[in-house]
């Protein structure tokens, strides 16, 4: 067995996990928190928005240090949840952090930060069962 193979044997949940997207926006939404986007995801949302990139930056992004956000509502809810809908104005085009979840590192070191992800959002654990070898790819694309 490689050392990878062993590795992966190790965690938790490498039979994998159920994650179906209800696009409910729940993830999209609440405390306030960062939006982490690249230059490579303005490009495609304000594309999305018929919008170049400088306005879209000026009207959607915050500088935090040396990296970019998307802004949020005075509420916390991302800038793109549609208040009425609760959908995504930009799905097609959403950010990597917002394409990976819910495999991200923080709900997935142990399994009670996988049930708490599971209490919060009526996609995970439910529906599609996504391969370790999905999940891992997920979870290293973009470290949340």
């Amino acid at each position: 067995m490689t050392a990878k193979a062993k590795d992966i044997d190790q965690l938790w949940y490498k039979d994998g996990l159920r994650f179906t997207c209800t696009q409910c926006g729940r993830c999209c939404g609440g405390a306030p928190g960062f939006v982490w986007v690249n230059a490579k995801e303005i490009s495609a949302m304000a594309r999305a928005m018929d919008m170049d990139d400088e306005t879209f930056c000026h009207k959607f992004v915050r500088q935090v240090g040396n990296r970019r956000s998307l802004t949020e509502y005075p509420d916390g809810d991302c800038i793109f949840l549609d208040p009425q809908t609760r959908h995504c104005m930009v799905y097609s085009a959403r950010p990597i952090q917002c394409r990976t979840w819910p495999f991200w590192d923080s709900n997935l070191r142990t399994e009670e930060d996988w049930e708490d992800t599971c209490q919060s959002c009526p996609g995970a654990g439910k529906g599609k069962l996504h391969n370790i070898e999905k999940i891992e790819t997920a979870r290293k694309e973009k470290r949340v």
